[in-house]
């Protein structure tokens, strides 16, 4: 079992809850509404995200519910009528949640999920679902990066005491091996989510010995299989690489074992791994790894490496686990429909800012396939339309909608699928090392090269059939007047 359950039914914010006070007072909550959950922009400004943290959210649907304790609170805030707070003690989610799988690449403005359920169910989950989805997705988006930047060397996650806080570490360390770090530090997101756990020693253990030398000793002997020295707590190439040759010649060698590696982790990286690799190399530790750490992201990895940095594997941590250079992933949660008398009415948000008008109804998101089996667009459609790739499909190019345009010898792959369906999931979770393997897949296959640039990527399109599009000026045309 990954994880104990928990609710976290309180995790909302007041508006919510006196909302759902308001529909429950002056309606008779039997329509079902759609919210849509979508993001506006790509982190670093980057060519896709990565969607993770599906599992937590369906965790937390599955299991919410108000106890007593939660009820006498709201009692408390004199806001809440009797009935509704007797409404509160028998509640559960009864909706259905439709979702991209977790691990799905994913582009601004198309509804990653879609919860359709009775308006106050759909009210009361939206700060829980975007707080799961927006951190696990920026902390997978960044670990990705930051694996690719390493071109096949190994990474692995080093933040847990960098993270904001208990659940950060952990959750981050989940989203950062869905992004492809290899292992983490942080022991309990190893035990909860089955992530190989991996580590060196501490700075504190070569500096309580008497001498460097005699700390590497003490460390070989206690783990002469899985030996990786510190060698920076004093002096790099003068101190510590001699020492951690002297103790894999004097302790190691003599019992057939080999020194796995030394750590970098401080000082000016490039250098001192070059110069370390000759003086390993020169007393025949060839298979002896570098490792570097400290304060690394894709930026310094591709200069480290660009430098001929001769670095076998990279431990990061406060820039991947906080996604220091642009924390905030920006997930929104907005209503798209309405059902009366079994027909749903589409709902727009209408802003000044052109990008923050929202894409209405109840609608179906496909990915574009090339017969090369590349990803070249994302479509919405109505939700009743299936697309036919076996003739040329004329879409609209929403930011060019005069342009005669269509899909041709393309396959059209509906992306959504129903996760939750009354409120209980509806078939078992994939493990995350199937998830990781999902991203592998998709970025090794299915994702332009040049959508995976860090600087300039290509732009991947969102378009829509033109029923959709239609549907939506008519209503931006009905607002407006």
């Amino acid at each position: 079992m990954q994880h104990e359950s928990r609710n976290i039914g309180m995790l909302m914010d007041l508006y919510e809850m006196t909302m759902a006070h308001g529909y429950f007072d002056k309606f008779e909550n039997t329509d079902l509404v759609c919210f849509d959950v979508f993001f506006r922009k790509n982190p670093d400004e980057a060519g896709f995200s990565i969607f993770a943290g599906l599992e937590q959210i369906i965790d937390y649907i599955e299991h919410l519910h108000f106890d007593e304790e939660d009820v006498e609170y709201f009692r408390s805030l004199h806001l809440f009528s009797d009935a509704f707070l007797e409404y509160l003690k028998n509640f559960s989610f009864k909706g259905d949640i439709y979702s991209f799988p977790e691990g799905a690449v994913i582009y601004p403005n198309e509804p990653v999920m879609t919860i359709v359920a009775p308006l106050i169910d759909a009210q009361i989950v939206e700060t829980a679902v975007l707080a799961m989805m927006n951190h696990q997705s920026l902390i997978a988006t960044k670990a990705n990066r930051i694996v690719r930047s390493a071109q096949g060397r190994g990474v692995s996650d080093f933040g847990a005491r960098r993270a904001h806080n208990v659940d950060a570490a952990v959750y981050g360390a989940r989203a950062s091996y869905i992004g492809g770090v290899d292992s983490t530090a942080t022991v309990l997101a190893g035990q909860m989510f089955n992530i190989p756990v991996s580590g060196t020693m501490a700075h504190s253990w070569v500096m309580y010995h008497d001498s460097e030398y005699e700390a590497f000793k003490s460390y070989a002997e206690i783990y002469p299989t899985n030996s990786v020295f510190l060698v920076d707590t004093y002096d790099v190439l003068n101190s510590g690489v001699p020492n951690a040759i002297k103790v894999a010649k004097d302790i190691l060698e003599p019992q057939g074992q080999r020194l796995k590696g030394v750590r970098l982790d401080s000082g000016d990286l490039a250098y001192l791994a070059k110069r370390a690799r000759r003086m390993l190399d020169a007393a025949g530790m060839e298979d002896c790894k570098i490792i570097a750490s400290n304060s690394l992201d894709e930026y310094t990895i591709e200069s480290l490496l660009r430098q001929g940095g001769p670095i076998d594997a990279f431990g990061v941590g406060e820039r991947m686990i906080t996604a220091k250079s642009d924390p905030v992933f920006g997930a929104v949660y907005k209503i798209a429909g309405v059902r009366k008398q079994g027909v749903w009415e589409p709902r727009i948000k209408v802003s000044e800012s052109v990008e923050k008008i929202t894409n209405p109804g109840l609608k179906k998101v496909y990915r574009v396939y090339s017969s090369s089996g590349k990803a070249i667009a994302e479509l919405i459609t109505l939700n009743t339309e299936t697309p036919d790739g076996s003739q040329p499909y004329r879409y609209i190019d929403p930011e060019k909608p005069w342009k005669v345009l269509n899909f041709e010898n393309c396959t059209f792959k509906e992306m959504q699928q129903l996760v939750v369906k009354s409120g209980k999931r509806t078939q078992p979770s994939p493990s995350l090392q199937e998830v990781r393997d999902f991203v592998n897949h998709q970025l090794k296959h299915e994702i332009w090269e040049e959508e995976q640039r860090f600087v300039n990527p290509h732009k991947h399109y969102l378009d829509m059939s033109p029923a959709y599009y239609k549907m939506k000026m008519n209503l931006l045309h009905h607002v407006e007047n």
